[in-house]
């Protein structure tokens, strides 16, 4: 994901001069060739976070597209205050990119894991939040994130993800994509554990469940719609989420279902309120904090069992 967001906006600054990319001690391989085709549209901040947000927003008021690009659990917390009062407060045309969401920094631990993103920044005015989930998303989001005329969040993995997509691929923004069609249960997820949730819905099917999938790339603005059309024709609803369950995907659908008032049974899987255990590779911190696809389907399975043979 990180290649497809670096060459993506490497394509919108040969077009615009007034595309930036900005950087907090975060370089690649990829942000050396953007710095020598151009060397006036990059600033690397160091281990400076806040104070690159800051500057971001002046940028944005003398006209300049600044992309900010580091560790999302540094932007969404360290510089939480700064994306609030300099960016969004003042609705600036500021976009913000964090690289590592969820668990993606799985050799790390809670520290570098970006799993309360969703929380904090969907609450603030003004910001747009896009979740893709594979590298053809990614591009298509920070072309999406050029287009929207305001402060706008991106959140990408960093673990080689699997393209869902075919290049026909059209990204919507605010529009849920239904990978899967199924009956009376159906799976909404976000971001880079989409892929972990496609296998799911494929083991459920094995064992006669016929599921749908929604992927949600778009929390905010979020696609009620999708849920009202869901809540039509299942009567089960699961969230999947590499985050807290508190106040992200699983809360969004819940809130959804609450205020409709769908009449649908909602369980929320990714962290129950606590940070995650473990460290090693993404696949084995995720089959640690059962996030991965067996146990994804498991819970699911289990929510439907319990709710049908009740």
């Amino acid at each position: 994901m990180q290649k497809a967001y670096l060459m993506a906006l490497y394509d919108l600054a040969a077009r615009d001069k007034r595309v930036l990319s900005l950087l907090a001690d975060s370089g690649t391989g990829y942000d050396e060739l953007f710095m020598r085709e151009f060397p006036d549209q990059m600033i690397d901040f160091g281990i400076a976070e806040e104070h690159m947000v800051g500057a971001a927003a002046g940028m944005a008021c003398c006209g300049k597209i600044p992309f900010v690009y580091t560790a999302g659990a540094f932007l969404a917390y360290r510089s939480y205050e700064f994306v609030r009062n300099d960016i969004c407060l003042q609705n600036l045309n500021v976009k913000i990119t964090g690289m590592g969401s969820g668990l993606a920094w799985s050799t790390l631990g809670p520290t570098h894991h970006t799993t309360e993103d969703i929380s904090v920044l969907r609450a603030l005015p003004n910001l747009t939040v896009f979740s893709p989930a594979c590298p053809r998303e990614v591009e298509k989001a920070v072309k999406a994130a050029y287009e929207t005329e305001g402060p706008v969040y991106i959140r990408i993995g960093m673990n080689a993800e699997p393209d869902i997509y075919g290049e026909d691929y059209d990204f919507a923004a605010g529009r849920n994509v239904q990978l899967r069609r199924g009956e009376k249960l159906a799976l909404f997820s976000t971001g880079s554990i989409t892929s972990e949730a496609l296998k799911a819905v494929e083991l459920l099917r094995e064992q006669g469940i016929q599921a749908s999938l929604y992927h949600v790339h778009t929390i905010k603005p979020f696609d009620e719609e999708s849920v009202v059309e869901a809540a039509k024709t299942h009567n089960l609803l699961v969230t999947v989420e590499e985050h807290n369950i508190y106040g992200g995907l699983g809360s969004i659908v819940s809130e959804v279902v609450a205020e409709k008032e769908l009449g649908v049974r909602v369980k929320r899987i990714g962290l129950p309120d606590r940070f995650a255990k473990g460290y090693g590779t993404i696949a084995e911190v995720r089959r640690q904090n059962g996030l991965d696809a067996e146990s994804i389907r498991q819970n699911a399975s289990d929510f439907y069992t319990s709710i049908n043979n009740g």
